[in-house]
């Protein structure tokens, strides 16, 4: 058995602190199984200037990564589910799925305040959160901003932003929940799907068997639904379609949203089933959502 795993990662300090959530695992299952991080910095990091729909979407967050797995200089690859490309490799898959982390999005308003001024600058980069932003607050105002947790913070306190729209998870993991002013709900703002999610990236046909340990059985299921019906729905990287799924014993009930390109219109819907067939609720609900407009 291999004695040392290298773990591919993005260098921002949350992709690290991913990536180390996952390296203490492997060596909590694995005794006499040593871990090490590796990190790198993607396309996605280093272009800041620009909307990730004008350069090519979520898959520059993981090319770096994609290749550094073909090559065999890394074993596994930890992301954020949610930054990954609907359409899974398959020479090199998803091998598991952490445990899911808080899945909503939050508010950070400048000065810690706890309400946000008449019509607000919400920076957010995310048709999604736009999207559904505009529903609940809508005077507000968007301008881009592009850039990790720290960074957004900065521009966010320097920049004329009242605002800023970041997932829990994220914060939660740096330990920097304090910053958030308030939560959205999963029904007031959908999720991205697989917010709150790690996906554990590996070449096909590499017997791990302590990769199986990694695995949440839930977030699998979930992650499942909420991908298939993206895909169903034609959701793109940067579409504003969204989907959340939540686990009860063995039942999963999917919200989706579906934002039709052509006619500018969108929808929401929920369908429940099987955790054994997410896939298919998922896929299910994309077409009722589909026909509904």
């Amino acid at each position: 058995m291999q004695s040392v795993i290298r773990i591919g990662s993005r260098e921002s300090v949350l992709a690290v602190k991913q990536a180390q959530i996952v390296k203490e695992l492997i060596e909590k299952e694995t005794p006499g199984i040593r871990a090490e991080i590796i990190t790198m910095k993607t396309a996605g990091d280093r272009i800041l200037d620009k909307s990730l729909e004008k350069i090519g979407g979520k898959g520059l967050f993981v090319k770096e990564l994609d290749r550094a797995l073909m090559e065999e200089k890394i074993d596994i690859a930890v992301h954020s589910l949610k930054d990954m490309p609907m359409e899974e490799r398959e020479d090199i898959p998803i091998l598991a799925y952490s445990r899911r982390e808080d899945p909503r999005d939050v508010l950070l308003i400048r000065n810690g305040d706890d309400i946000l001024p008449p019509a607000p600058v919400i920076g957010t980069s995310s048709r999604r959160r736009m999207l559904q932003m505009k529903q609940l607050y809508p005077d507000c105002i968007f301008r881009s901003i592009r850039g990790n947790v720290q960074t957004r913070l900065r521009k966010l306190k320097t920049e004329g932003y009242d605002a800023t729209l970041l997932a829990a998870a994220g914060l939660k993991r740096l330990d920097m929940a304090r910053e958030i002013c308030m939560y959205f709900s999963v029904e007031e703002m959908i999720p991205a799907a697989g917010q709150g999610i790690l996906a554990v990236q590996g070449r096909k046909g590499e017997n791990r068997g302590w990769i199986k340990r990694l695995d949440c059985p839930e977030s699998r299921a979930a992650a499942l639904a909420e991908r298939q019906f993206i895909r169903a729905v034609d959701g793109g990287c940067t579409s504003p379609c969204a989907a959340h799924a939540r686990i009860e014993g063995n039942e999963l009930k999917l919200s989706g949203l579906y934002y039709d390109e052509k006619t500018k219109q969108h929808v929401t819907g929920v369908l429940c089933g099987d955790i054994t067939r997410a896939a298919y609720v998922g896929e299910k609900l994309a077409q009722e959502l589909r026909q509904s407009i």
